[in-house]
């Protein structure tokens, strides 16, 4: 009889572990929140602004050269945008 008792405390132990496990918050703490909002999303920003420069900037060439202007439009503009605008605030991955 005691070692059914042992086998369920270890087992229901068991289980109680993998509970506490599972439910491990994965959120952003608040100094990535405020790290991401006062110092990447400003970045970003300037990245975004530099890439249409950039951008625009190449685009003549891009034109006389034949290229479409899709693929550097989605470097300079587009994921720069997604990076600064799109992502929830304090996840930097």
């Amino acid at each position: 009889m005691k070692r059914y008792a042992v086998a369920a405390v270890l087992v229901l132990s068991a289980s109680a572990a993998h509970a506490q496990i599972d439910s491990v918050d994965e959120s952003p703490s608040a100094a990535a929140m405020a790290f991401d909002f006062a110092v990447v999303r400003p970045l970003g920003l300037v990245a975004t602004v530099g890439g249409i420069a950039l951008f625009i900037a190449q685009l003549p060439f891009a034109l006389i050269q034949g290229e479409p202007p899709s693929e550097p439009a989605r470097r300079f503009v587009v994921e720069p945008a997604a990076y600064t605008f799109s992502r929830p605030l304090g996840e930097l991955e």
